[in-house]
């Protein structure tokens, strides 16, 4: 008869330990997760450092610039645009024309080279995304853009990420509004409530997202 090669407590220890590695690969993938959707990762709230500073608490609530006075493209085309160095000089020919503030700002315009901005709202190359029909379905810049506004340096409100996306494509009432109000950051529904004008624009707009893989990925 052989003698026994594990003692009694083989067996329990071994149970301890498939259970210990069961429990540290869980943690690890529930860690990863929380990492990925984490502002860390997203950069969600993150104000970005740029070339030059540019408020848009500035030039939208102090001085009542409508959003679409520099980002021309919003209605018609896939991307709404960083406004080119002219654009700001059509103001800036006339006022703060000697500001060592906006040297880099001069240079630009009489050099023609384009300001290096960062892009804070930059999807990943996989994603397709359409800013015009987002505009076109009733979408408004203060669903994805947050309160810009506000914003003296600006920063992603939300993470832009694809469950994100997908919670509006499978319910998009709550963030349709009139086309006429879409740059409005301070508009509210009147007369009826958000899921009653959800509901009926996104009937008279023809609203129906879908959101199979084909949508954003193409």
């Amino acid at each position: 008869m052989m003698a026994q090669l594990f003692p009694p407590s083989a067996n329990t220890w071994a149970r301890a330990s498939i259970v210990l590695v069961l429990a540290l690969v869980g943690s690890v993938l529930a860690l990863g997760y929380l990492i990925s959707d984490s502002p860390y990762k997203t950069r969600q709230g993150e104000a970005r450092h740029q070339p030059i500073s540019f408020s848009h608490r500035h030039h939208v609530e102090s001085m009542g610039i409508e959003c679409r006075y520099c980002h021309v493209h919003v209605e018609e085309s896939k991307f709404a645009g960083i406004p080119p160095t002219h654009t700001c000089m059509t103001c800036h020919s006339q006022i703060w024309v000697d500001s060592p503030y906006l040297e880099k700002v001069r240079s630009s315009y009489e050099k023609q080279e384009p300001i290096e901005w960062v892009r804070v709202h930059d999807l990943p190359d996989f994603v397709y995304f359409n800013h015009a029909i987002h505009v076109k379905k009733g979408v408004g810049c203060y669903s994805c853009h947050g309160a810009v506004d506000k914003m003296a340096a600006v920063y992603k409100e939300h993470t832009l990420g694809m469950g994100w996306c997908l919670n509006c494509h499978r319910n998009p009432e709550p963030n349709l509004r009139p086309r006429s109000e879409i740059t409005n950051m301070n508009w509210r529904p009147e007369g009826e409530t958000q899921a009653e004008l959800g509901a009926r624009l996104a009937n008279e707009y023809q609203v129906n997202p879908q959101d199979n893989c084909y949508t954003c990925h193409r």
